[in-house]
């Protein structure tokens, strides 16, 4: 009874440590970045460790049979939520601001919703049409700030668009692989997908990571590597999918704001961005459209109402 109680507050606590994990990880990395790396290592290291780790946590819990078919379209899976969404993300980070990554990562619930439309036949209400453009007013005002940008502690269009393009890839990924992910536990779902994204990434950037001359590389940013590795990639996706098997969508998605906050914080106190007034205003518009969306009312809720 009293484990029951706490499984909400698990929940919340497993959501917003999840979402400080990648909130802190966006500074970190940037800095990483800037220091002996770039975004192919990093990306490179990304999926390699948490291969690694998923794997070897695989061994202590209860083992999952998964047939070839869904091996195979864990594969797929793959490609749109580690692939293109880790490279996008991670490239894009050591091009433009921490500050600016971080906002544009809060814009996923308005992909999936336009997604869910195409793909799941979700309705498109008035409100959520609303926070679509507001959203998408917010993103504009984020990338024209950085076009005009002189120094990248603001931003920069190519990094901004590269953040975007991985939101709209994981969004794909949850349209199109939700059932899925949802047949097997975390653990067999993010060791396979991991290992299909390392046997896809590495043939392509091994070479390059073992160019790097590792004998300069700051101590620090191996530090700063292992932080993304360990708790923004393999904690963060554990926790998140503990919060989201207890927590509505709707509250899951509310968490996203998390993220924003601490990066922001964090960069400015350490000078790795920077925070501008039109930043701000896209931060309010960003945030609206996403608070719209995720308060507007699914299928299924308009079919109970019925």
């Amino acid at each position: 009874m009293g484990n029951n109680k706490n499984i909400p507050l698990q929940a919340h606590l497993s959501m917003f440590t999840a979402e400080f994990f990648w909130g802190l990880m966006a500074p970190l990395g940037k800095d990483a970045m800037t220091h002996g790396i770039d975004g192919i290592d990093m990306v490179s290291f990304r999926v390699m460790g948490g291969a690694i780790l998923f794997w070897i946590t695989s061994i202590f819990v209860k083992k999952e049979t998964v047939p070839t078919k869904d091996k195979l379209l864990l594969a797929g899976a793959a490609i749109f939520g580690l692939v293109c969404n880790q490279c996008l993300y991670t490239i894009g980070l050591s091009i433009t601001s921490p500050v600016n990554s971080s906002i544009v990562t809060t814009s996923m619930p308005i992909f999936a919703m336009v997604l869910s439309f195409f793909i799941l036949k979700e309705p498109i209400t008035l409100q959520k049409a609303l926070g679509v453009f507001i959203g998408c007013c917010g993103a504009i005002i984020l990338i024209i700030t950085s076009a005009a940008a002189v120094s990248s502690k603001v931003g920069d269009i190519r990094g901004d668009l590269m953040c975007l393009g991985a939101q709209l890839s994981f969004a794909l990924y949850l349209a199109l692989f939700n059932n899925l992910i949802k047949k097997y536990s975390v653990f067999t779902v993010n060791k396979w997908m991991f290992l299909w994204a390392t046997l896809m990434i590495w043939p392509f950037t091994g070479s390059h990571v073992m160019d790097l001359n590792w004998a300069i590389v700051p101590t620090k940013t191996w530090w700063e590597a292992g932080y993304v590795v360990i708790f923004g990639t393999y904690m963060g996706y554990i926790l998140t999918m503990v919060g989201q098997h207890s927590l509505r969508p709707t509250v899951v998605s509310i968490y996203n704001y998390v993220q924003p906050i601490v990066s922001v914080t964090v960069s400015i106190l350490t000078g790795i961005g920077v925070f501008t007034l039109m930043q701000g205003v896209a931060v309010i518009f960003v945030f609206s459209g996403v608070w719209l969306v995720i308060k507007s009312k699914s299928k299924r809720d308009l079919e109970t109402k019925k």
